[in-house]
């Protein structure tokens, strides 16, 4: 355990030249990072249309914003949206109103949040562990399937894991330099930043997560008190206030239930029940970690060899990254709902992980006097085989998508005049009004059963949005039999229902639809296409 201690200032060998100490050497290298990164996540941002559920919900709350021009209230079907902070909505409604409201566009933020993680691990990594496993430790994570899955998926999920990578290693640099006398107070205080941001990108893990991962840290290798100082830094504690803090104050003066609903229901109810969806048994994440890693997972076989005894600060490091992906893991294991997204913050340490077992492979074998070849050749086959996966699980989802309503809504907003109402009947299309380019909220009709709406679906989030929308509300979610009277006033109405008609939809299936796809069928409706009185009639 002593191994891990970090060298007094007056023992320990000087810092390694172009790190975070020499920035003007370490610059250029870390601009090529950046630019490669951001290149490599963004040329397949836009193959493939919006997953449902949950990209459409997240974009279509951004498009709101960005149409309506409101920005401090997310909104679903214009009715405030409290699942999530605004973060993610900001950075995707900001990325179309300068792009344009294409697919790749909406998918800044999870772009953000990997380009974030890779060029936060090479920085830290060149500073402590020399430019060739920072090198490696980029290409590594950069090609890991999960995290590249990650970066082509429009939720909240990527941004919030680049921001906990980047405060954590803030944080650890930090830690670290201050033990050799070296400057710190910059990358600390932006390690609160970055933390207050995480808050913002999906709540409190962004900074509960780091916390527990830099006190865990500390106590395995008795840096504890170390770590605590840094931690109860006031000014970082100031500093995080000012970025997160704003906006739930906005929230709470305007909306009296906010806090209890974002901070108890969303946040300490979804971790402690089971009643959310996709509950798993514990072992789930550590499968997925192994899994969607490969090629590269086997690599960390080498970790468990032997460290070399004059190495400290390595060992320190290499601690610091179990402890990381450890405390990820068993944190996110902990709830029966899993999702996968949710382990994005326990890729970056593996990937540092596996880069260390490849570098010390190739100086074990240097040492011993043998042909690096073979590591060399190892490493470049995994490499092309990880992005040969990466690159083809996004060109074959771009064929094989069939939840998306992208034709419907295309046909809709070929078709559909201005100030012609829309209404979905027994489901929320969360990805139409983002790709029919939608300006106003639509009615739901729906029988809002107390026993459907009690489910994690998306009638309890309409639900439970208008219960701050206020009487905003009435004339939003209906009941079947309002429908007609709502139909009957317009001109022409256009309808989303089930197909082949069921449910709600089924009064229009004597109706010829003006688009149809396996499930999902769109109407024209006029009031000479109806008695007015509950009944449809045929079209002509």
């Amino acid at each position: 355990m002593n191994s891990t201690h970090t060298p007094s200032p007056a023992a320990s060998p000087k810092p390694q030249p172009g790190g975070f100490a020499q920035r003007g050497r370490l610059g250029p290298e870390w601009l090529t990072c950046l630019v490669v990164s951001a290149l490599w996540f963004g040329f397949t941002a836009g193959l493939r249309p919006l997953a449902i559920p949950d990209e459409g919900r997240y974009v279509g709350v951004a498009w709101e914003m960005l149409r309506s021009g409101h920005w401090m209230v997310p909104t679903l079907d214009g009715m405030p949206f409290f699942h999530k902070p605004p973060l993610f909505y900001w950075v995707t409604a900001a990325s179309m109103q300068l792009f344009g409201p294409g697919v790749a566009a909406a998918r800044a933020a999870a772009w953000l949040g990997s380009v974030a993680a890779v060029t936060g691990l090479f920085a830290f990594t060149a500073r402590w562990a020399g430019r060739q496993q920072a090198w490696t430790a980029a290409a590594v994570l950069a090609t890991m399937p999960l995290l590249y899955g990650g970066s082509q998926y429009a939720n909240l999920d990527m941004l919030v894991a680049g921001c906990i990578s980047a405060t954590v290693l803030l944080a650890a640099h930090a830690t670290l330099a201050r033990a050799l006398g070296l400057p710190h107070r910059r990358a600390l205080a932006l390690a609160f930043v970055v933390a207050a941001l995480g808050v913002l990108a999906k709540g409190l893990i962004g900074v509960a997560l780091p916390v527990l991962v830099l006190l865990g840290w500390g106590v395995a290798t008795w840096r504890l008190g170390r770590v605590l100082a840094l931690l109860m830094w006031p000014p970082g504690w100031l500093l995080f206030a000012a970025v997160a803090a704003p906006w739930f104050i906005a929230m709470q003066l305007r909306f009296p239930e906010f806090g209890h609903y974002f901070f108890v229901v969303q946040h300490l109810q979804r971790f402690a029940s089971s009643g959310f969806n996709n509950p798993q048994p514990g072992w789930f994440y550590p499968a997925v970690l192994a899994l969607l890693t490969l090629p590269w997972s086997p690599w960390l076989a080498g970790v468990w060899r032997r460290a070399d005894p004059q190495a400290p600060t390595q060992a320190g490091l290499r601690t610091l990254m179990l402890v990381w992906a450890s405390v990820v893991t068993l944190f996110f294991s902990m709830p029966a709902s899993k999702l996968i997204g949710y382990i994005l913050p326990a890729v970056p340490p593996l990937a540092f992980l596996v880069a260390e077992a490849v570098v010390r492979w190739r100086a074990r074998r240097g040492a011993a006097g043998a042909s690096p070849r073979l590591p060399r050749v190892l490493f470049r086959t995994s490499a092309a085989l990880a992005a040969t996966v990466c690159v083809g699980a996004v060109v074959a989802l771009h064929f094989q998508q069939p939840k998306s309503n992208r034709a419907l809504a295309e046909s809709l907003r070929a078709w559909r005049q201005a100030g012609e109402p829309v209404v979905f009947i027994d489901n929320y299309y969360y990805d139409l009004k983002f790709y029919a380019r939608l300006d106003e909220p639509v009615t739901v009709v729906d029988p809002w059963l107390p026993a459907e709406v009690a489910k994690d679906s998306w009638r309890r989030e309409l639900v439970d949005a208008a219960r701050f929308a206020g009487a905003e509300s009435s004339h939003r979610l209906i009941q079947p039999g309002e429908l007609d009277a709502l139909l009957c006033q317009a001109r022409s109405s256009w309808v989303v229902g089930p197909w082949p008609a069921a449910g709600g939809s089924a009064r229009f299936a004597a109706l010829a639809p003006v688009f149809r796809s396996a499930s999902t069928a769109l109407w024209n409706v006029a009031p000479s296409a109806l008695s007015c009185s509950g009944s449809a009639k045929p079209a002509g």
